[in-house]
């Protein structure tokens, strides 16, 4: 019994030319109303699982082979040490830092406390704490006072009064305008 070659399309059955035609008109409207997207979708899909594959083939392997995915302990032991190393010398850095800076601490607080009972004994002698505090900077400064009358700032004046608003019309000016004469010209 020999077949014959599939039957032209006018034989074929209505109910089947009519589900292609279907088949046709609808698969043609999508790619028609959202053609670009899926050809975006699918273009991004093959980026993604070409970036993913390296991961996906690692763990395929490691479940295929669970002996060699475990690390060797010697390494492991290895790695532990030197990060327990890495952390302790960290903390070490860390606790000189701290003890700089208590250091620090001590030592303006005695700045402090020794002002405090300077500005103390001065009262108590009646003179001005203030004046006492400023004392021993001068006498430390090597520069005699009559320069500092040489190095006083330029005061530079404005070049306008400070109400001086061009847009307003007032603050005087050689460009505002003013209101012709009244009266009749003199022209001849």
């Amino acid at each position: 019994m020999e077949r014959d070659p599939e039957p032209p399309l006018s034989t074929r059955p209505a109910l089947e030319s009519e589900g292609l035609r279907f088949l046709h008109v609808t698969v043609g409207s999508l790619l028609a109303a959202y053609g670009w997207h899926i050809v975006f979708s699918c273009v991004l899909l093959y980026l993604v699982l070409l970036k993913l594959s390296p991961h996906l083939r690692t763990l395929r392997r490691r479940r295929l082979d669970p002996a060699a995915a475990a690390p060797e302990p010697d390494a492991v032991v290895k790695r532990q040490e030197a990060l327990a190393a890495a952390r302790l010398k960290m903390q070490e850095e860390l606790n000189a830092q701290v003890e700089k800076h208590k250091e620090k601490l001590r030592q303006l607080q005695e700045e402090k406390r020794r002002q405090k009972i300077e500005m103390w004994d001065s009262m108590q002698e009646g003179r001005s704490y203030k004046g006492n505090a400023k004392k021993p900077q001068e006498e430390n400064s090597p520069e005699p006072s009559t320069t500092s009358s040489f190095m006083k700032r330029k005061v530079k004046k404005p070049l306008r009064g400070g109400g001086y608003n061009p847009l307003s019309g007032e603050g005087g000016g050689a460009c505002s305008w003013r209101p012709g004469r009244r009266g009749p010209s003199s022209g001849g």
